[in-house]
């Protein structure tokens, strides 16, 4: 991994007692999902499905995730402003659906719910895990910008950025999932060497993006291989190649594609 494609914050510190999330939420399924999720990955949960509960554990906890509308009239920054008032210290991560109103400042950091994952949710939570411990951190910048385009574009789209020699920067899980590899096995690959055999030949394609910074489109029945599979032979694709300023700062495309047409045994690319 080079300087350019990491920034250096802090990174979390394996060992050490467990970290004791505060977990805000009225909606009983969320809180046991988010529960679930958090102890999973070696969490400690302090669950609460009101302000009172939230607040009989703020002398026990080490981070507090708190939903911002609780119903009723009652809001997770309740707590937070207790908590920042008894124990300033603690991180607090503000969760909403919405963005109607900015808050008060008590928190550390929001996600806005229905478009932060649970991925995002953790790695925040790691982050500000090794915050308070003091310890150095690694945050690999150049996935957190390619996955932001690739959730823009949309999960059930194939996406992948490439410089215009071919080399893989980034897949999404769609992409990967299609050509039938693990994600982390493209990038610093190059496609006309490792799948030459399957996929079209992009090269003029990707040369010409990249260079006159036009964008490219193609929807017809070929899709990104050079022969489609036997289940797509009634899809139509729609195939776009657009420029993009890579991490680094050269010039890179975004090969993005999705089925527009399908009948009933065609299959739904989706992560």
């Amino acid at each position: 991994m080079d300087e350019q494609s990491t920034t250096v914050i802090e990174t979390a510190v394996e060992n050490g007692p467990p970290v004791r999330v505060l977990l805000l939420d009225d909606d009983p399924a969320n809180l046991l999902l988010r529960a679930a999720i958090l102890r999973q990955n070696g969490y400690e949960v302090l669950s609460a499905g009101t302000i009172e509960e939230a607040n009989a554990y703020l002398e026990q906890t080490d981070i507090a995730v708190l939903d911002y509308h609780l119903g009723h009239g009652k809001f997770g920054t309740a707590v937070a402003a207790k908590l920042r008032q008894r124990r300033p210290e603690v991180p607090i991560i503000i969760l909403s659906a919405t963005l109607e109103r900015r808050f008060g400042g008590v928190e550390d950091m929001h996600l806005l719910k229905g478009h932060s994952s649970a991925e995002d949710l953790l790695s925040a939570l790691r982050g500000l895990e090794a915050k308070r411990r003091g310890a150095p951190v690694v945050v690999n910048a150049r996935e957190f910008y390619y996955s932001r385009i690739a959730m823009a574009i949309g999960v059930d789209v194939l996406v992948q950025i490439l410089d215009p020699e071919g080399t893989w920067h980034y897949v999404n899980e769609s992409a990967a999932m299609y050509l039938e590899k693990p994600r982390e096995w493209f990038p610093g690959r190059n496609m006309f060497v490792e799948m030459s055999d399957i996929l079209r030949d992009w090269r003029d394609v990707l040369h010409a993006v990249s260079t006159t910074r036009e964008t490219y489109i193609d929807r017809t029945r070929r899709g990104l291989l050079t022969e489609p599979r036997p289940e797509e032979a009634a899809a139509t694709w729609s195939v776009l190649a657009f420029p993009i300023m890579l991490h680094d700062g050269g010039s890179g495309v975004v090969l993005s594609a999705r089925i527009l047409e399908r009948t009933s045994s065609t299959p739904v690319f989706v992560a």
